[in-house]
């Protein structure tokens, strides 16, 4: 298994993996709308992809996706881990820790101020994850999102 930052040559790879992570959240399969979407984020320089590939298999098995955001208050640029989704067959073998752990070695890379996530309420598994690695749960705070 191989954590590595995802090119756009990995591109196909990834448009099936990021499809079954839209089907897992209860979205219809759009392969099309997967593959135009990330090829988006490639040509725009709009996000950082980490691919976990297993070699031996020659495919994408899981992923991270972070998208860039700013502190004004500390002039730091602060990292949105929005996506991180590994294949089924594949859970339970420490790839979903070690798509995180390339994420935090990228954001010290970079300079960051940090990783901001979030996870649904009752997805006490990600939760357990994400604590165990140093993430800590912020209640000082109320999050809001305005839909459009």
């Amino acid at each position: 298994m191989q954590v590595v930052q995802a090119t756009i040559e990995d591109l196909e790879g990834l448009v099936r993996i990021f499809d079954q992570y839209r089907v897992f959240y209860k979205k219809p399969s759009d392969l099309d709308g997967a593959r135009q979407f990330l090829f988006e984020k490639f040509e725009h320089q709009e996000s950082i992809i980490f691919a976990a590939k297993d070699t031996g298999a020659g495919e994408i098995v899981g992923f991270t996706q972070l998208y860039p955001s700013f502190s004004s208050l500390s002039m730091k640029r602060v990292w949105i881990l929005n996506d991180l989704y590994v294949n089924d067959q594949y859970r339970r073998l420490g790839i979903a820790t070690r798509l995180m752990n390339r994420a935090k070695e990228f954001a010290v890379q970079t300079q960051a101020k940090g990783i901001q996530l979030e996870t649904a309420v009752d997805n006490e598994r990600a939760q357990k994850l994400y604590e165990s690695l140093g993430y800590e749960r912020h209640e000082a705070a109320y999050h809001y999102f305005l839909f459009l």
